[in-house]
């Protein structure tokens, strides 16, 4: 008589980025290079840095966060991608090291000590985001993907890796790598990640927005408080220190404000 199987279903980690793994808003983190290079001007970096307080006061909204989105992807239209994914790799460690939450760092190496797949879903560009998601020892990593033609951005966006739609992506992964969502975790601070914690079995709320830390309290979700940012360099194996990357726009909105540089000397 044939026994039963006793394999388990691969367990995953979905994470979101800004204020859930970083400390700040990469869009503010960014300001000062950007405007020290001349990549944005000051009226654009006054900007992006009242947008991300408001966010930060009032949640990610996803009215504001649309309007936002659509500002910036206009804005970033016709810049070269090969462009944007070097200055990424040339600013990692000088303005994201820093921010890295330490307990977030802890998590990731925990997940992937029990043999979990962590990935990263975040609504900031895949040339920004699969590089950092490296760095971090993550598994994968699902982002916003700007149509490309011809080398540069057009304009449009194929696919905008927020809200529901991070709850699709995590869906889709768990069909493609065997996921059993009932005993993944996930892990966010802002209430627009709502689809992608319900989805799993194992939901948790860090550093929650107001609405967010509400919505945790009724569901009975744990809540965590990531409170102490950390470099990098002390946690992440030697083996990924060459690896490099990053920025995340809160909701995937300003990001692509730093990946502008021309690079004319």
């Amino acid at each position: 008589m044939a026994q039963p199987s006793t394999t388990q279903s691969p367990v995953a980690a979905f994470f979101d980025l800004d204020k859930t793994i970083i400390a700040s808003s990469s869009a503010l983190a960014f300001s000062k290079p950007l405007l020290r290079e001349g990549l944005i001007n000051r009226r654009a970096a006054l900007r992006s840095a009242y947008a991300q307080l408001v966010f930060s006061l009032a949640g990610a909204d996803a009215a504001k966060t649309e309007r936002m989105r659509a500002e910036v992807s206009a804005l970033c239209a016709g810049w070269d991608v090969a462009q944007v994914s070097a200055i990424v790799r040339e600013t990692l460690h000088d303005v994201v090291d820093p921010l890295v939450y330490a307990e977030a760092a802890e998590l990731i190496s925990a997940h992937r000590a029990d043999g979990h797949d962590v990935v990263v879903l975040s609504a900031t560009g895949e040339e920004v985001v699969a590089p950092v998601a490296e760095m971090l020892g993550a598994t994968r990593s699902v982002a916003t993907r700007m149509q490309i033609v011809d080398g540069r951005y057009s304009g449009e966006v194929d696919f905008y890796c927020y809200g529901e739609n991070k709850a699709v992506a995590a869906k889709e992964l768990a069909a493609t790598y065997g996921y059993d969502l009932t005993q993944c975790h996930a892990y966010t601070d802002s209430s627009t990640d709502i689809p992608l914690l319900e989805v799993v079995g194992r939901p948790h709320a860090v550093n929650p927005d107001r609405v967010l830390r509400k919505h945790a309290t009724e569901q009975g979700w744990e809540i965590l408080a990531f409170e102490h940012p950390m470099s990098l360099r002390t946690r992440i194996p030697a083996r990924s220190a060459g690896l490099v990357a990053l920025g995340a726009v809160a909701a995937g909105a300003t990001w692509y404000g730093y990946n502008r540089r021309k690079r004319t000397r």
